[in-house]
């Protein structure tokens, strides 16, 4: 038992100094299922725990900073090990659910909306700061919502528990003095603002262009309006609904040679994708961020696809599909980026309004590009 204090001690410190109270009020273990695939954010390979075959492990695993995979293709598959399927449900690993929880900053007496119930633990962790009744989450898949409530029983709380589409918060419940976003999104949906008090918080992974996502604070000015900053990277599930399909590259192909090093675009600061984002709205790019020698585009609305690779320093060679040269759409926006003093994260941020979602660079009022 001592052995067993000592693993939940570790996190409850992980925690310290503003949120250990709720670390141990909250256990882990109670919403980590028997078996499951933890994969620990040091970079350690993922490992398979079975509380039934080797409970020391599981508990360590559990009690360790570690996200614990709990679901793949939606339910329709077991989880096992060795399972290639696509994850849909997990336990976040604390470090990362602390950063948000933080950033979301949320105080006695508010009203906290979640979007992505999962096993339950973050909505726990709110429920014992602010009173479970202060606390609503919303989790798409039944299943998952019912397990979640078994296992926020088993802690003695009883958020408000919604099934639905996150996408669309909780309209009756307005307004929230917070929102908690535990998945990521492209688009981030109207419907949060507009449930957002004046002054509240939005805290949320914005995956504009691909899997890495970038922590957004966003603060709710009133009449559908909110304005934020970037806070760093990131990775999450993307929100079900906004899921994208991309289509197999189709038509004929045309060959080329681009003018810039796709390895430069890529390895450059993410401020450049964000910049890309308001000027290529809607277009999916791989690689961004990461010193790669080939960056991907695609256009779901026209079926435009576009790769460039990196031969040997020189100019890229670009195969190109669709009624769109996307690859020299990229090369512009690169080129805009670096015309503006190719400005950094610190200086972009993002502006909510009813006609859209728009870019920012230094203030508010100056918007880059489209809305997206």
């Amino acid at each position: 038992m001592a052995d067993a204090d000592a693993d939940a001690e570790r996190l409850a410190t992980l925690a310290a100094p503003d949120w250990d109270g709720e670390f141990r009020a909250v256990p882990r273990e109670h919403f980590i299922p028997e078996r499951a695939r933890a994969t620990p954010m040091d970079g350690s390979p993922s490992i398979w725990i079975d509380r039934s075959e080797d409970p020391g492990r599981w508990r360590a695993a559990v009690y360790s900073d570690a996200t614990v995979l709990t679901q793949v293709d939606d339910g329709a598959t077991d989880l096992a090990p060795g399972t290639t399927a696509l994850p849909t449900s997990s336990s976040t690993a604390p470090g990362l659910v602390l950063e948000f929880l933080r950033l979301l900053a949320p105080t006695p007496g508010d009203r906290v909306l979640e979007i992505g119930t999962g096993t339950g633990w973050t909505a726990g962790l709110l429920a014992a700061r602010l009173g479970e009744d202060r606390v609503t989450t919303v989790e798409v898949d039944a299943g998952v919502a019912a397990q979640a409530a078994e296992n926020l029983k088993r802690t003695g709380f009883a958020p408000h528990l919604i099934v639905g589409d996150g996408a669309c918060g909780h309209p009756e419940g307005a307004p929230f003095d917070r929102v908690h976003v535990t998945c990521a999104v492209t688009d981030i949906p109207a419907a949060w603002v507009e449930q957002l008090r004046p002054g509240g918080l939005i805290a949320l992974p914005w995956a504009p262009v691909q899997a890495k996502a970038h922590k957004v604070v966003l603060t709710g000015l009133g009449e559908g309006r909110a304005v934020g900053r970037f806070h760093g990277d990131t990775a999450f599930m993307m929100l079900r609904s906004q899921r994208r399909d991309l289509p197999r590259p189709a038509g004929e192909a045309r060959e080329s040679h681009g003018r810039i090093d796709p390895m430069r675009i890529a390895s450059a600061d993410r401020g450049l994708e964000v910049v890309a984002t308001a000027l290529l709205p809607g277009v999916a790019i791989n690689a961004l961020g990461t010193p790669d020698d080939r960056i991907g585009l695609w256009d779901p609305v026209t079926g435009s696809y576009a790769l460039a690779v990196r031969i040997g320093g020189g100019a890229p060679e670009v195969d190109e599909r669709g009624p769109r040269s996307l690859w020299s759409e990229m090369e512009e926006a690169y080129l805009k980026w670096l015309a503006m003093g190719a400005p950094g994260r610190d200086r972009l941020g993002l502006l909510i309004d009813r006609q859209g979602r728009h870019v920012w660079l230094d203030r508010p009022d100056n918007v880059i590009g489209e809305s997206i």
